[in-house]
C-alpha cells in the first residue's frame, strides 16, 4: 500500500461491489431489540414487542442464533467475568420464544488460544437448548499455531484451514476463515485456495437458494484504519451475485452494525465479553470499559429467522441486560 493516498487505500479495500457510502441500518453498540426484514427491496424494522405479540414477519421455517467474541480467558476491567456473561447469553438463548435449531459462533472463542479457554466455552454452551454449534475461528483462536488446535477441536470434515458448508431446510451455509495471514493494518484475507473452493461450492445451487455466509472479520469494510474488513472479500461476494438472498454474519468489532446493498445484508454481532469503540471514536480498537451497570446492555446475541418468500432473513439483536 506504499505510495497510495488514503482514498486509494479505501477504494482498494472497498472494491467489493458495495458502495462504501452505502447506508447503515440498525447501527448500535449492541442489540437494540430491532427485527430487520427486507420486504420488496425495502428494509423494515419491528420492535421486539411486536414480534412477541406474534408479528407475521417473525414466523419462519428455520431459526438459529449467532454469538461471537466470547474471549474466554479475558479478565481485564472491561469485563472481569466473561464466563458469567457467556452464561447469561445462554440463558437468553434458552429463553427465546421459539427454540433455535443451532448456534453459529463467529470466532474469538478464546482470548489466548489456551485449551482451558476452549474447554470452558464448550462446557457453558452445553447448557444451551440447541446442541449443535458451528464454529469459525477468530484471530485470538489461532495464536501461535496457525489454527492447529482449532482444527483439531472443530475442523472435522472441513477443508483447508477450516472452511466448510452445510445445508439446513433449504438454506446453504458457508463458514469462511479470514483470520490467518492478516494483512497490513489487520485486514482479514481469504486466500486463493479458499476462494476457489467457495466458487465451486455454490456453482450447483439454484438462484433461489438463500445463502448465509459466516466468518469472523467483516466481509465489508467497516473501518480499514482498524483492520475492520477483509482484503479480498470482493471476489467472494462476486460468486454470490446470482442469488436472491445473501446474508453475511460476522463478529470481530464487538458491536452490531448492518449494511444492506442489493441482494446482500451484512450484519456484525455484539460480543458476549466486552464492547469496543465505535469506528474512529477512539485512538484504536480494543476493550472499552463502561460503567458496570451498562455493560450487559452493550453485549448480546443475534437471533436469525428464515421467512419464506422474503428477500432477506429476519435478524433480531438482543442485549444481555
Amino acid at each position: 500500500m506504499a505510495g497510495k493516498t488514503k482514498d486509494e487505500i479505501l477504494y482498494d479495500h472497498n472494491n467489493d461491489g458495495v458502495d462504501r457510502r452505502g447506508f447503515l441500518k440498525c447501527m448500535s453498540w449492541a442489540g437494540t431489540g430491532a427485527l430487520c426484514v427486507m420486504q420488496g427491496g425495502v428494509l423494515k424494522s419491528y420492535g421486539l414487542n411486536d414480534v412477541a405479540q406474534g408479528d407475521a414477519a417473525a414466523v419462519g421455517e428455520l431459526r438459529f442464533v449467532q454469538i461471537s467474541d466470547s474471549h474466554m480467558g479475558f479478565n481485564k476491567p472491561a469485563n472481569p467475568d466473561v464466563t458469567g456473561t457467556l452464561k447469561i447469553a445462554v440463558e437468553k438463548i434458552n429463553g427465546l420464544a421459539a427454540t433455535p435449531e443451532f448456534i453459529l459462533h463467529t470466532g474469538d472463542i478464546s482470548h489466548l488460544s489456551k485449551p482451558e479457554e476452549f474447554d470452558t466455552v464448550e462446557q457453558v454452551l452445553k447448557g444451551a437448548t440447541p446442541k449443535d454449534v458451528f464454529y469459525v475461528p477468530g484471530e485470538h483462536d489461532v495464536l501461535n499455531d496457525d489454527g492447529k488446535q482449532f482444527l483439531e477441536r472443530y475442523g472435522k470434515g472441513t477443508k483447508g484451514a477450516g472452511w466448510y458448508s452445510f445445508d439446513k431446510k433449504g438454506v446453504h451455509f458457508i463458514g469462511l476463515v479470514n483470520v490467518l495471514n492478516l494483512k497490513a493494518g489487520g485486514l482479514g484475507t481469504l486466500g486463493r485456495e479458499q476462494l476457489e473452493w467457495m466458487e465451486d461450492d455454490v456453482k450447483h445451487l439454484k438462484h433461489s437458494t438463500p445463502i448465509v455466509v459466516f466468518a469472523h472479520i467483516p466481509l465489508w469494510t467497516v473501518y480499514p484504519e482498524w483492520g475492520w474488513g477483509t482484503e479480498d472479500s470482493a471476489q467472494a461476494l462476486a460468486y454470490l451475485k446470482k442469488f436472491g438472498s445473501v446474508t453475511v454474519l460476522n463478529g470481530h468489532i464487538h458491536q452490531t452494525m448492518q449494511k444492506v446493498e442489493g441482494n446482500v445484508t451484512f450484519h456484525t454481532a455484539a460480543s458476549t465479553a466486552f464492547p469496543q469503540p465505535q469506528p474512529g471514536q477512539a485512538a484504536s480498537p480494543g476493550p472499552l470499559k463502561v460503567p458496570a451497570e451498562k455493560l450487559r446492555s452493550l453485549l448480546g446475541i443475534t437471533n436469525v429467522n428464515v421467512v419464506k418468500g422474503q428477500h432477506s432473513l429476519a435478524v433480531i439483536d438482543s442485549e444481555l441486560a
